[in-house]
């Protein structure tokens, strides 16, 4: 949780402080769930690949007639399998480049799926576990579309409704209802 959290919980700041940073502590050995989603998408998919190419070699042996035949499905199954492979590299590129946005995303934006969407995937490249130009284009959408982001300001413009439970300053010189305004239009001819 973070200090916003424990502080709606009814929290004073400094306790809040305290205990987003021992919730930070606490999270520091745990794998994010999206990293953790991302390896047992993974596996599943190479699980299921694996038994695919393993029926492919049976029909292969059943299929063993004449070799001409042979070579051609040889072949087949080869341009497939480097099909499937490209398929499953494309895949993964974007599985992780979506986990990537989402952690970056993660408690900052409104809405997250829009904002994700705003990205231009084509621009951002996997270097190991960093992504080159995901932070350019973090800050410049924060900069251009700066409404759909979350703010800290307590002070943000706009209208509040009963001005934060404190008082309106009284200006003498202001009437304040509509009988003073009235009396007092009368009151300066």
């Amino acid at each position: 949780m973070n200090k916003e959290q424990f502080i709606e919980l009814g929290l004073t700041e400094e306790q809040a402080n305290k205990a987003a940073a021992a919730s930070q502590d606490e999270l520091k050995g745990f794998i994010p769930k999206a990293r953790f989603d991302e390896v047992n998408d993974t596996k599943k998919k190479l699980e299921k690949d694996l038994g695919e190419r393993d029926g492919q070699l049976d029909e292969l042996k059943k299929s063993a007639g004449a070799s001409e035949d042979l070579k051609k499905q040889i072949e087949t199954l080869q341009s497939e399998n480097k099909t499937a492979a490209d398929q499953y590299a494309a895949d993964l590129k974007g599985l992780t480049l979506t986990n990537a946005i989402k952690s970056a995303l993660n408690g900052k934006v409104h809405d997250e799926g829009l904002v994700a969407g705003l990205f231009d995937r084509e621009k951002l490249v996997i270097d190991g576990d960093k992504i080159v130009g995901l932070d350019d284009q973090l800050k410049g959408l924060q900069e251009s579309k700066a409404f759909l982001f979350k703010t800290d300001d307590t002070k943000a413009p706009g209208f509040k409704v009963g001005n934060d439970g404190k008082p309106t300053p009284v200006d003498p010189n202001k009437p304040i209802s509509l009988q003073d305004a009235v009396t007092a239009h009368y009151q300066t001819k």
